[in-house]
């Protein structure tokens, strides 16, 4: 015969009541682990007597890490629950605080630029003065480091080019020296060889006095009369000679 179904109330028999406690707990305990090995599952169990006596299990004895991450979950959807129940006023309530921030942004750009600036006061005209004083100066001083750093810059390529202008007008003086140079050899090379031609031309035979051909007939009658006068000349001194000869 099968075990009756047991009456979930409560015992009023303490010693039944604390048997009992102990067996359920025992079983409790045994099935909390054997869910946290067979489903690799984190499990954290507390359990309380009737007398206050604490009784806990946790796995690998995480019990801290395991309340820790329960209450950041719990945290998180408790939020997301009252944000999805927030009613429509509040809704309303935050567009017109930020409509209000936006408003007050837009009046202090316009302060700042000058404009509607009859509103203000004395003490608010001289905070206004004062954050504008400040700003400038922070401007400034931005604006005249970026100058610096721009005219450091500038010296920086301006020595660059510098040094690059000498490096050619070093390299163009060379080149010019050197087609100097080449120069000169070949102009001496030239005036030796024009020396040479010039001794070559005295030693060589000079060509006849050129002559103007009148006529054929006219040219042979002024060479024959050329030759019998140097005939004669030649001729002179030999008669004077024989004539003395005779005379003595």
């Amino acid at each position: 015969m099968g075990r009756g179904r047991v009456q979930l109330k409560r015992i009023e028999n303490k010693i039944n009541r604390q048997v009992t406690f102990s067996k359920r707990r025992a079983g409790l305990l045994k099935k909390a682990h054997e869910i946290s090995v067979l489903c690799d599952a984190e499990v954290a169990l507390i359990v309380f007597s009737h007398k206050g006596k604490l009784f806990e299990y946790s796995t690998d004895s995480c019990m801290e890490k395991i309340l820790e991450r329960y209450e950041r979950y719990s945290y998180a959807e408790r939020q997301l629950v009252a944000t999805e129940s927030q009613p429509q006023g509040n809704w309303s309530m935050e567009y017109n605080r930020l409509k209000a921030k936006v408003d007050l942004l837009q009046k202090n750009h316009r302060h700042y630029m000058g404009e509607d600036l009859d509103s203000l006061s004395l003490k608010e005209l001289q905070n206004l003065e004062q954050q504008l004083d400040t700003a400038i100066k922070h401007i400034r001083s931005k604006k005249n480091q970026l100058i610096s750093e721009s005219i450091s810059e500038l010296q920086r390529k301006e020595k660059a080019i510098q040094e690059q202008n000498a490096m050619l007008a070093k390299q163009i003086k060379e080149r010019e020296k050197t087609v100097a140079q080449a120069q000169q050899s070949q102009w001496g090379q030239h005036q030796q060889q024009l020396g040479l031609n010039t001794s070559t031309s005295f030693l060589l035979p000079q060509p006849p006095h050129p002559c103007l051909n009148i006529g054929g007939t006219y040219q042979e009658e002024a060479t024959d009369q050329v030759r019998r006068n140097e005939l004669d000349l030649t001729l002179e001194p030999i008669y004077t000679c024989h004539l003395g000869y005779f005379a003595a």
